[in-house]
């Protein structure tokens, strides 16, 4: 089967291979792959900016059709359509592991980083990692249950972030920014999504999601139109830094209220100058995030089979497997939202 994948450590080092299909183990499942989504983190691997194990296929946004079921599987059936978590072990005995904090395991190996994933035409995954997706759902649409489980875990779980009426500024319409967007509307928020010149069609987007303002960071005083639509001119509530740009993490402390929140959902792939004197002097409450967990999981499906949150518009593009530097390329220059690989339709 065609796979790509990442062959060895340093920028670049990413082929399209033909490799042996994956058969279930006792455990799991074999997936064909339907839909993959190219994230951030597939871009931090390419410039060797993310811890991986090469030779490894790439991939772990995905939706698929179960094709195969090892032995000791109980609960599913071949034809099924399904999405999956992405750790595809933990050590299960930590206290993270233990707690249900399975995204902060030390030994966590996870799909399209050290085991291979789903830019490929069929996967294997534990079968606990499954997910039914909703009659209502599409395989391309269910591609993105992973970045939007993401994006529950950050924002509603790991602390209150947002509050019913507070003003809520975004950093970033990709895709991590769109979904923020909708679970702050859902949350009562009145929400800000700022962007650059490059986002024009993103902030298109974004106010087609329910976006209150978008604004361009590059042609507006950011800081004053916030000021202007905040309590007394205090600044906003709470932050949300969803583009892994270091500049637009800079500029958010400047645009929150002093006690107010700043919510990292985004990864650099590298260190940034930030303020940390601003944290003290504003007395902000700070909080990151890191990846998913289950719970996280069940929200996100359940979002998606209620209509709640939208993940059709964000999808822009899709690409063959052997057409990987496009659909990379694409993601780079921000000309689209999301990316999928499309295996089965070659």
């Amino acid at each position: 089967m065609q796979a790509v994948m990442k062959v060895t450590r340093g920028v670049g080092h990413i082929e399209v291979r033909d490799i042996e299909e994956p058969q279930p183990g006792a455990g799991q499942v074999k997936l064909k792959v339907h839909a993959a989504g190219v994230c951030g983190t597939d871009l931090h691997i390419y410039l060797d900016e993310f811890e991986t194990k090469p030779p490894v296929v790439l991939g772990h946004e995905v939706s698929g059709e179960v094709v195969d079921i090892g032995s000791g599987v109980n609960g599913f059936e071949e034809g099924e359509r399904v999405t999956t978590e992405t750790y595809f072990s933990t050590c299960t005995a930590c206290q993270y592991c233990r707690s249900g904090q399975t995204n902060l395991c030390l030994n966590r190996r996870s799909i399209g980083s050290a085991v291979n994933g789903g830019f490929a035409e069929f996967l294997v995954v534990p079968a606990r990692n499954l997910h039914r997706l909703p009659p209502n759902i599409s395989y391309r649409e269910g591609a993105l249950t992973e970045p939007l489980a993401c994006v529950v875990h950050g924002v509603l779980l790991i602390a209150p972030t947002v509050r019913a009426g507070d003003l809520a500024v975004v950093a970033g319409p990709g895709t991590i920014g769109l979904l923020t967007l909708q679970l702050l509307k859902i949350s009562g928020a009145q929400v800000v999504v700022l962007g650059t010149n490059t986002d024009k069609k993103r902030l298109q987007v974004a106010q087609e999601l329910g976006a209150d303002h978008v604004l361009n960071v590059e042609t507006r005083d950011v800081k004053a139109a916030v000021q202007d639509l905040s309590e007394q001119g205090f600044g906003a509530d709470v932050v949300y830094e969803c583009s892994g740009a270091g500049a637009a993490a800079q500029q958010l402390l400047k645009l929150v209220r002093r006690r107010g929140r700043y919510v990292q959902v985004g990864l650099f792939g590298k260190p940034v100058a930030w303020d940390l004197d601003q944290v003290c002097y504003k007395e902000l409450t700070v909080t990151g995030s890191n990846a998913s967990t289950p719970e996280s999981w069940l929200r996100a499906v359940r979002l998606l089979a209620s209509g709640a949150v939208q993940t059709a518009p964000l999808i822009t593009h899709a690409f063959r497997l052997d057409a990987w530097e496009a659909a990379f390329n694409t993601f780079r220059d921000r000309s689209g939202i999301k990316m999928l690989f499309r295996p089965q339709f070659q």
